[in-house]
């Protein structure tokens, strides 16, 4: 921690295992700065991403209000380094008992390993290229997970939450693709949709009984 000044101002005494915790805590990703609200100075400053120091400019017009009136915490909101580093930040205001701002504490969080991180797991879940349907031909319980799985995927709605509509659609897509055709197919899609064969069969009625329109 660097400190303003070899008397070590009180807010900082005060304020210092705060800023010290969150700076270990989130280190060494995360700037975390004190700052006078008064002279519009930096008291302190744990793991300093940039080139300030104490007794820098705070540059505290960011903070839209500090009177006793006005909220104490603003953001996350973005800031941009030089480097072009985006980053997240948070500013607390610290009040006295009078309210009065005695303090402003900002973690400033280096979103540069987040975002890396975001844009290898995207590479790795992404295909590279289209399902080699061969392989799966003769493997129709695997394609049976394929054909419930892109309905959920594509409705957004979990197993358990299907609708007795969701459910006639995705028997519609397996009857297409013929599965039950195949013999021990009823078992493996009463387990993909998680129903019981009751449903299961119910819905298969429903499915395949002719329309009013075709009776008329």
């Amino acid at each position: 921690m660097e400190a303003d000044g070899e008397n070590t101002d009180d807010r900082v005494r005060m304020w210092a295992p705060v800023g010290q915790a969150v700076a270990l805590l989130l280190g060494p990703y995360a700037e975390v700065v004190l700052h006078d609200p008064d002279t519009d100075r930096i008291l302190a400053i744990w793991n300093s991403i940039g080139a300030r120091g104490p007794g820098d400019p705070s540059l505290l017009g960011e903070l839209d209000a500090l009177d006793p009136s006005a909220r104490d915490v603003f953001g996350p909101y973005e800031k941009v380094l030089a480097d072009g580093r985006r980053l997240s930040s948070v500013s607390a205001v610290l009040r006295g008992p009078d309210r009065k701002a005695a303090a402003v504490l900002c973690v400033n969080l280096d979103r540069t390993p987040l975002e890396q991180a975001a844009a290898v797991l995207s590479a790795f879940g992404a295909p590279t290229t289209p399902r080699p349907e061969p392989l799966f031909e003769q493997d129709w319980t695997e394609r049976v997970q394929h054909i419930v799985g892109t309905y959920v995927r594509e409705c957004g709605r979990p197993l358990e939450r299907l609708t007795r509509a969701d459910r006639l659609a995705v028997l519609a897509r397996l009857n297409e693709a013929k599965i039950f055709a195949v013999r021990r197919a009823t078992p493996v899609v009463t387990a993909a949709l998680r129903v019981s064969r009751s449903t299961l069969y119910g819905l298969l009625a429903e499915l395949r009984a002719p329309s009013t329109k075709d009776n008329t």
